[in-house]
């Protein structure tokens, strides 16, 4: 299915959008989306499928999708606004946010950075045991994710940050923490007043998609390519994690995130207030590992110095591949957890790459 002809005139009905049904049938995906988005918004989009395998729902052009940890470059550029309002230095330390955490006093942790935070330079280990936290009696997420660091305190053996790179939710964790202590406001609050309203992005949530029991938004498939038993809000990973990977919205909207960064890097940005700012937010914060602020900047023919990164909750899959030189950037999603979701989610964007270069 191809949104209606009220969107992008340019899209080729026949040439794209059922190649992408082609990638969706061969890869055995329930619903699958992927769009070209240029520094306005997006500029063509293609959905096919169903919200759920077994089921007639089609997928629409309005329907949300969860991004995994693509969230991590929102959370990075929430980072960036708070530097540019000088809440936070990207040298910030948690010992310097957190002075009263005595635990993190005596580890290495304290001299953690902003920026070894974002960039996965903080020496913490891709994950907590995040299911306890949800248990802890602490509704409040802020408040978890104050649990969350009182236990990386207590972590022992951690190497000195900026040592050893390793991908790290937690480091993500904390990082959002550190956001909401400085502004006194939730992280999701944050997200919502400070990025998706300036952006103008509408149909934007945390966790899970959907009505429990209802088919009216992508479903969630397991590593099998399987309907997971239950949807909605509760069917993600924990809420704590939000900052590493909890959102989910339109694809429309994604676009308009991803459109903010391309403008930016043409010095025509909405939220921050130089190109300077987009390009460090976009520059590997200790080379020759490529991962800077939320994305992994590589370098291909097509596109010279490009960001990347995908998304998963092991339920759904997402993807975005920006050529801030080229002007232009591809962005995918599908509601399966499936071990081929990946693959199909290259192959659309390797697509899309054609269908704009063409």
């Amino acid at each position: 299915m191809l949104f209606p002809r009220a969107w992008a005139a340019e899209i080729a009905q026949a040439s794209w959008g059922d190649r992408l049904d082609r990638i969706r049938t061969q890869h055995d995906l329930p619903g699958l989306a992927a769009a070209l988005v240029g520094p306005t918004g997006v500029t063509s989009l293609a959905v096919t499928g169903v919200r759920k395998k077994a089921a007639s729902e089609p997928i629409t052009p309005q329907d949300e999708w969860h991004l995994g940890s693509n969230t991590k470059a929102m959370t990075a550029t929430l980072a960036a606004l708070a530097v540019q309002e000088k809440k936070l230095r990207w040298d910030s330390t948690l010992g310097q946010v957190f002075p009263r955490q005595k635990d993190l006093q005596k580890s290495p942790l304290v001299a953690a950075t902003l920026t070894h935070l974002l960039s996965h330079w903080s020496g913490l280990p891709a994950n907590a045991m995040w299911g306890l936290f949800g248990l802890s009696g602490k509704n409040d997420l802020r408040a978890q994710r104050a649990s969350v660091l009182e236990l990386a305190a207590r972590t022992s053996d951690l190497p000195q940050p900026g040592s050893r790179h390793e991908y790290s939710n937690w480091g993500y964790v904390l990082a959002g923490h550190m956001l909401e202590t400085v502004w006194d406001a939730s992280w999701e609050e944050l997200m919502q007043r400070r990025l998706f309203q300036p952006l103008g992005i509408q149909r934007a949530g945390f966790g899970g998609l959907g009505t429990p029991g209802q088919n009216d938004q992508p479903w969630p498939h397991n590593g099998k390519g399987e309907p997971m038993p239950n949807n909605g809000p509760l069917v993600d990973n924990p809420a704590v994690l939000g900052p590493a990977g909890t959102v989910h919205l339109a694809m429309q909207d994604w676009g308009r995130f991803i459109a903010e960064h391309l403008a930016g890097r043409a010095g025509k940005g909405r939220l921050l207030s130089s190109q300077a700012a987009y390009e460090h937010l976009h520059t590997a914060t200790q080379p020759p590992e490529p991962y800077a602020y939320g994305w992994i900047s590589l370098e291909r023919k097509w596109g010279g110095r490009v960001l990347h990164h995908g998304g998963s909750n092991t339920m759904n899959h997402s993807v975005a591949w920006l050529a801030p030189e080229k002007g232009f950037a591809v962005i995918a999603c599908t509601n399966s957890g499936s071990e081929k979701a990946p693959l199909a989610l290259d192959q659309a964007a390797s697509l899309l790459i054609q269908q704009h270069q063409a």
